[in-house]
């Protein structure tokens, strides 16, 4: 092992007259023997990701014809070949309502997410499938969590532990590089730590309310104290994170800084600014999650009710699948079609993004599970079986990839089940009434 390169060294120069710095890329040098694992014996950890598309599918051009390894792959899927080795599709589950009503453009993915059909429309009756992984295995980073929106909208997450408890999604490239890798950074590969003597202000400012909080508590009913035990109990996560922040953060052997933060993007959701703004936030997430800024993220591309426009076109997505006719040679909807492709586009990027990126012997998709859905199966009828899903990666070996599974008409939380069997999360099972299950995807357990 070469022991005069440090993990910490930079090449700098200038570029357009101001100072530049970028970070040497994971060498082998920093790994054990095998490349398996950190150099101080600690294994590399496992990440969990989302992504969100809206407005689901034209199955006859999307569904693969072949399931098993090796699968087909139809037009409005075909710019998935580059990452298809590293991807399990899966068509054909159900999203069961147990006689509720089907709230077009909400049941479909609160069921996917949460294991249980909504009551009403604003419901959400259970935490995000994401929030019950973070629980798991986000201690430890700076952030549990990390929510972004290509769209650029402020309310576009699909990541909550309540109705009255959404994560905020970043809408903007700039402003999440300022978040993560701004002043309050700390270089997890920087050996000469020093507390950021802002961050230990805002710690003994939260603490210092405790006991007046605690009176509050006794004053009030107990509708109102539910709610502010749940406010309370984001302020204590956020003293855990300002606490991470005071101590020297463990070595993140693949991390390699961004050089400067990424210009503002125009407002709005054209698709080829959403296409640049998901790029952007993307290469980002890699490395933050390199850098072991939080061990799980949430990327929606668009909403159910998707307002993505196309230049030249006055219609958004969303009206599209509702006003538009289908082709009557072709048997489907050319323009819903344009937009699905566009999305599976940005969907093979995210896939490609994590699996170019080395982290020792393996990629850091190799070190993820990504789970990926839509709201519905076709939109224009707001159906609701069938709802494609996608896994990408193989959290560290237990899962196979490459295979279209056909979910023969089985509730589609058998996926969401699998996600957190496989996370080591055990659950006897998961979902409720007819969403309930115990079984695991079989055909994609290593």
């Amino acid at each position: 092992m070469n022991t005069s390169i440090s993990r910490r060294r930079l090449l700098r120069g200038t570029l357009g007259g101001c100072a530049i710095s970028v970070g040497v890329p994971f060498l082998d040098c920093f790994l054990d023997g095998h490349g398996e694992a950190l150099a101080d014996g600690s294994p590399v950890p496992t990440r969990f990701g989302t992504w969100f598309w809206g407005l689901g599918m034209n199955k006859k051009i999307f569904v693969p014809k072949k399931t098993g390894p090796d699968f087909d792959l139809p037009e409005e899927i075909e710019s998935l070949k580059p990452v298809q080795k590293h991807l399990n599709l899966f068509t054909n589950y159900r999203v069961l309502t147990d006689g509720r009503t089907n709230f077009c453009h909400t049941t479909g993915w609160i069921g996917l997410r949460c294991g249980t059909a909504p009551r009403t429309r604003g419901d959400l009756p259970k935490p995000s499938l994401d929030v019950l992984v973070s629980d798991a295995i986000g201690n430890g980073t700076r952030f549990r969590s990390l929510e972004l929106a290509a769209t650029g909208g402020i309310r576009d997450s699909y990541s909550f532990r309540s109705g009255d408890a959404i994560n905020p999604p970043m809408n903007s490239a700039t402003k999440f590089y300022q978040r993560v890798f701004g002043a309050e950074f700390q270089d997890p590969n920087n050996p000469n730590f020093k507390p950021d003597p802002r961050v230990m202000v805002r710690k003994s400012v939260l603490s210092a309310v405790k006991d007046q909080r605690d009176d509050l508590m006794k004053t009030l009913g107990t509708s109102d104290k539910a709610r502010l035990d749940q406010y309370y109990t984001a302020i204590r996560e956020l003293e855990g994170r300002l606490e991470l922040q005071l101590q020297k953060p463990a070595p993140a052997e693949a991390c390699v800084l961004p050089g400067a933060a990424p210009k503002e993007l125009a407002e709005g959701e054209f698709a080829e600014v959403v296409k640049e703004r998901h790029k952007a936030m993307t290469d980002l997430l890699v490395l933050a999650v390199a850098c072991n800024q939080t061990r799980v993220i949430n990327m929606v591309y668009s909403m159910s009710f998707a307002n993505t426009v196309r230049t030249g076109f006055p219609q958004t997505h969303h009206l599209i699948t509702h006003e538009e006719i289908e082709d009557h040679e072709l048997g489907y909807q050319v323009q819903n079609s344009w937009y699905l492709r566009r999305a599976m586009e940005a969907w093979a990027y995210f896939v490609g993004a994590f699996a170019n990126y080395r982290e020792g012997n393996a990629t850091l998709l190799d070190r993820m599970l990504i789970y990926a859905h839509s709201d519905q199966e076709y939109a224009k009828v707001h159906s609701i079986d069938g709802i494609p899903m996608f896994t990408a990666g193989t959290a560290n070996g237990k899962l196979k990839t490459g295979l279209h599974i056909d979910g023969q008409g089985e509730p589609g939380t058998r996926v969401g089940y699998t996600v957190q069997k496989v996370l080591g999360m055990n659950p006897s099972s998961w979902g409720t009434d007819s969403m309930e299950t115990n079984k695991e995807v079989s055909e994609i357990l290593a």
